[in-house]
């Protein structure tokens, strides 16, 4: 599918990118390009790879020029670009605004005005019921996904599709990060809520979904990974004993926005939902504007279905979250002394 293709990654620096650069640069590949505002990490990556294949773009998804310069050519693109962290957000919505829902609507009208075979968008399980403006603007984003997508002919050569994620560990402003510096400075461990549970699912959970959804994706479809989950007491506690740590912990209360779990997929989708095996495919909802049909023909079975949600999924115990968390290369160095292969974001 991707040989001797383009692929385009936006916020190609952060996390999403790294992991997905990395696998992809194993491939027969012609060509990744990585966008992103972030010219020192640009920087850091061009040095640390030195790999042709590479092609950096500074822009800005915000800049609807500089993402049409960068999608000349480009065959597929992961768009990952976005504002993440839930209190940056809360205090300044119109960014999140600015950059998930506008940024994306540029993204899309250019790959369709480029011909790209695909496209699949970043999301989040905080679009699902938002209660903060990073959820908001993401559950915003995936309705400019769906749109753009419904708005496609049958014959359509351009597919917009959507990948939701749980908590993904050790990325960019994630807790794990936090509780290991707090663990090695000698400090407590902050926590919000010991009850709060969370999906847990790794970077390359993360890259494998992202490549289902570009194997298996038709215009409009949200893919979810169907993922365990842990609470924020044990996720602490598992990190204590890894790390052989005499910290404590100590609770701080719910941050700005913060929810007691986080739902992947709502009832309604859960009644449309199509079971893959490891993954749900929620096809978009591609009724018209003809309202009046609705309101007589209802959909009965809605009440049937629960949402799938960190309360309910399979939950991890201490020891269940150590084996997961020995997965991550940043744990694998510090307990087992092996190289990082990742680069750290």
């Amino acid at each position: 599918m991707f040989r001797n293709k383009t692929l385009l990654i936006t916020g190609g620096t952060g996390s999403f990118g790294n992991a997905v650069l990395n696998r992809f640069l194993d491939t027969d590949i012609k060509e990744i390009r990585i966008f992103s505002r972030d010219e020192k990490k640009q920087d850091d990556m061009r040095h640390r790879l030195n790999n042709p294949k590479i092609k950096f773009y500074i822009g800005d998804v915000r800049n609807k020029r500089s993402v049409d310069y960068a999608m000349n050519g480009v065959d597929f693109i992961f768009h990952a670009a976005a504002l993440k962290q839930v209190p940056s957000c809360e205090f300044f919505p119109i960014e999140a605004v600015n950059t998930n829902v506008l940024g994306t609507q540029n993204v899309l009208d250019s790959v369709f005005e480029h011909g790209v075979k695909k496209m699949i968008v970043l999301s989040t399980d905080k679009a699902v019921y938002p209660i903060n403006a990073m959820g908001i603007s993401k559950a915003m984003m995936e309705k400019v996904m769906q749109a753009k997508a419904r708005s496609m002919d049958s014959d359509s050569k351009t597919v917009y599709c959507g990948t939701r994620y749980g908590n993904v560990m050790a990325s960019r402003g994630s807790v794990i990060p936090l509780f290991i510096n707090q663990i090695k400075a000698g400090k407590d461990l902050t926590i919000t809520d010991p009850n709060m549970t969370r999906f847990m699912m790794t970077l390359e959970d993360a890259v494998d979904l992202v490549i289902y959804a570009f194997q298996n994706g038709e215009n409009g479809d949200m893919f979810v990974q169907k993922s365990p989950a842990s609470t924020i007491a044990d996720l602490a506690q598992a990190l204590i004993e890894l790390y052989k740590s005499e910290s404590k912990v100590r609770v701080i209360g719910t941050r700005h926005g913060e929810k007691l779990y986080e739902t992947l997929v709502n009832r309604e989708e859960m009644a449309k939902a199509k079971d893959m095996g490891n993954y749900f495919r929620v096809p978009a909802d591609n009724r018209g504007l003809n309202y009046a049909s609705y309101f007589t023909e209802g959909a009965e079975k809605v009440s049937l279905f629960e949402d799938y949600h960190s309360h309910n999924t399979r939950r991890l115990d201490v020891e269940g979250t150590k084996e997961l968390l020995l997965k991550l290369p940043l744990i694998r160095r510090d307990i087992l002394g092996e190289e990082i292969k990742q680069y750290p974001d």
